[in-house]
């Protein structure tokens, strides 16, 4: 039986509380992740997905409850300090880069992330070589190009070395928020291919949002379905397997009937 690496409990953030703007996209999330999970978190514009990545990345500070990563309550860490243990892709290639800086740049700021080292350390020839030889594998004409300015490249190549950053220094949580919604078809195909790869050759536990049914279907070993800022179905490996693109959209329909007649 596998350790459990993240413990949430009754998770609960309100915006603008007693407003007539309040929203509540959290109400009472409790989850057990298991070390090396490849959770799929599926929900449609308001389910609270997102927040739920932000929550736990620390954008914020939630009202209640308990998170712990690798048995560590991270309730009072900032933002900053749980990046050296939480990598994390966001939707937008362009988030999470510094556009002017070259690709090595940036990719030195990632391998000292929670290090104590400046920027001349991180930047060294070992790191430049390892650098070489993983991009190469990419298949993208990148290996030569590491001095170039990281926002002359596609979003497609944008974010596959994202992906590689986030995962530079192997994070006890992997989070992905939609992170191939921007993309074109082909480079989103590439980069779900190459993050599959990479989350299994590192062993990472992972939280990846998308409101992609054919990708919830398709891709990791268990779906948390959210609907309303709740947990609506947590389907296991077992069940996963079972699933298809209809079964899905079945479960949010009944949900959205289920509301209507409350």
């Amino acid at each position: 039986m596998k350790p459990t690496m993240l413990k949430l409990y009754d998770i609960q953030k309100t915006f603008h509380a007693n407003t007539a703007n309040e929203v509540r996209p959290l109400r009472g999330i409790t989850l057990d992740i298991d070390e090396g999970a490849f959770v799929i978190v599926l929900g449609g514009n308001g389910s609270g997905k997102s927040t739920l990545l932000n929550a736990l990345a620390g954008s914020f500070e939630i009202d209640s409850g308990r998170i712990e990563l690798d048995g560590q309550d991270l309730g009072d860490w900032s933002e900053h300090r749980r990046a050296a243990w939480i990598g994390r892709v966001f939707q937008n290639p362009f988030s999470g880069t510094a556009s002017g800086m070259s690709i090595l740049d940036n990719f030195s700021l990632a391998a000292k992330r929670g290090k104590l080292r400046g920027l001349a350390w991180a930047q060294s020839r070992k790191l430049r070589q390892e650098l070489q030889g993983r991009v190469r594998e990419l298949d993208m004409g990148l290996e030569n190009r590491l001095d170039s300015p990281i926002g002359l490249l596609s979003g497609g190549q944008r974010q596959a070395l994202t992906l590689l950053m986030a995962t530079w220094l192997k994070p006890k949580l992997l989070l992905l928020d939609e992170h191939t919604a921007a993309l074109d078809p082909k480079s989103a195909d590439q980069v779900l291919a190459l993050t599959e790869r990479v989350i299994a050759d590192a062993k990472l536990t992972t939280l990846m949002v998308t409101h992609s049914m054919q990708q919830a279907v398709q891709y990791g070993d268990r779906i948390v379905m959210m609907h309303g800022g709740r947990v609506l179905h947590d389907f296991g490996s077992e069940q996963k397997q079972q699933l298809q693109v209809d079964d899905l959209l079945a479960c949010f329909h009944n949900a959205r009937q289920d509301e209507w007649l409350d």
